[in-house]
């Protein structure tokens, strides 16, 4: 193992992103691979939330909002289009990832641009799932189809493509899934979708800030997702919804909220949407949960996100090759695409002791903080930014360390509300 870390360390003196980590509050003795769940904390989100709080909200009050606030949230959606690729005006934040995710389906539904068959699998996040399911007991001629797999970490694209033009409609589906990184084939699925009269609405939360998402290369019209995974906004930070400037003006949001008015202070009785993206708004931005997102949204445009890419398939086929050498013997499984071009930014592996296995990783002098998801998997996060390889190989180190020495047996099998 000592001619391992040994080589880790070159490959971090060699990478052209390690400065990024110093940006970071990074905890003494611990490695943190849970990025693909909640982002780390940069040092100048910290100073700006302080400012806010203390000058343009302590200080300035009600007159921060035209002095600062409104500014700031149009400043992120650009700089959320310059990321993806989007056109100006096509981005907007303020909402959860859920709310945004019900009202552009019940939008496109209402339009009946599209036929009322909301489509997704078991690879999908569950809340997205949910979503569906709520709309189509409020509808009365709504009806869905949940694909099954024969595995839960890998889709079947023939068989999604194959529905898809048997039966069209509104197609749900996250770009990276969230249990296994299973990475989906966008630009190839957005266009099957057009020429079989169904749009497909992609949850980008567990690939946006590390894989490189390009709407207009692949022809995407609509998305959703977080900014407190790989673009570090924090706990709770905002969401964002993106819609092509060809279905703006056709879709109409099913909320009539304050700040979708086309004049909001106006204060007028009457409800008159607003002709672009900010129809989708609905009430007062929260601003000190927006903060954070602007530094982190930053943070990966300095970097580059195909550098940031780039980095992450390097070390996630580094990692890949440790489990296989050194946890494959010890009983564990990979359960993430072990071809890098279909993975995202984190690999999970599994052991029938997984959960536990878990526990005793964030105990010792060296802490590591990876996440588990029911029923058996450990999902090891890469956040090119601030992970290192010899981060990784300390891990593997661990792991292999904890079940040799069934270390995992002090605990318990119960587990908590937040794994």
């Amino acid at each position: 193992m000592e001619n391992e870390i040994k080589a880790s360390k070159i490959l971090d003196i060699n990478d052209s992103l390690k400065q990024f980590r110093k940006e970071f509050i990074n905890n003494t003795n611990e490695i943190y691979l849970d990025g693909n769940s909640l982002g780390k904390l940069p040092y100048k989100s910290k100073l700006k939330i302080q400012k806010v709080i203390e000058n343009e909200w302590g200080q300035n009050l009600i007159r921060s909002w035209n002095d600062h606030w409104l500014e700031m949230i149009k400043r992120i959606s650009l700089k959320l289009e310059k990321l993806f690729n989007a056109s100006n005006h096509e981005i907007t934040i303020g909402e959860s990832t859920s709310v945004y995710l019900y009202q552009i389906l019940n939008s496109l539904l209402q339009s009946e641009k599209f036929k009322p068959h909301f489509i997704s699998d078991n690879l999908n996040f569950p809340s997205d799932l949910y979503i569906i399911d709520g709309i189509i007991k409020t509808t009365n001629n709504s009806k869905k189809t949940i694909l099954k797999y024969e595995s839960d970490t890998e889709a079947n694209i023939k068989l999604l493509k194959k529905k898809i033009k048997s039966d069209p409609g509104i197609i749900c589906l996250s770009l990276v899934s969230y249990k296994s990184s299973w990475l989906y084939p966008m630009k190839e699925l957005n266009e099957w979708a057009l020429k079989n009269d169904s749009i497909i609405v992609w949850d980008l939360s567990h690939a946006a800030g590390v894989v490189n998402i390009d709407f207009k290369y692949s022809k995407t019209l609509i998305a959703v997702g977080c900014t407190y995974k790989f673009l570090n906004g924090g706990p709770g930070s905002p969401a964002y919804l993106y819609v092509n400037k060809s279905l703006i003006k056709e879709l109409e949001n099913p909320i009539n909220g304050w700040f979708g008015h086309l004049n909001p202070f106006s204060f007028s009785k009457k409800f008159i949407s607003s002709n672009g993206i900010q129809k989708f708004s609905n009430g007062t931005p929260s601003i000190i949960s927006s903060v954070p997102i602007e530094c982190g949204v930053d943070m990966v445009l300095k970097a580059g996100i195909k550098n940031i890419e780039a980095k992450s398939k390097r070390q996630s086929e580094y990692l890949k090759d440790l489990i296989i050498k050194y946890l494959i013997p010890l009983d564990f499984k990979i359960e993430s695409p072990l071809n890098p071009q279909n993975r995202g930014s984190h690999i999970s592996i599994s052991h029938k002791e997984s959960w536990r296995i878990c526990k005793s990783l964030q105990e010792g002098p060296l802490k590591i903080i990876p996440d588990f998801r029911p029923p058996k998997y450990i999902r090891l996060g890469i956040s090119p930014l601030y992970i290192s390889y010899e981060d990784l190989i300390k891990t593997i180190i661990k792991i292999a360390d904890i079940v040799i020495k069934k270390e995992y047996l002090k605990f318990s099998v119960n587990q908590p509300t937040v794994t």
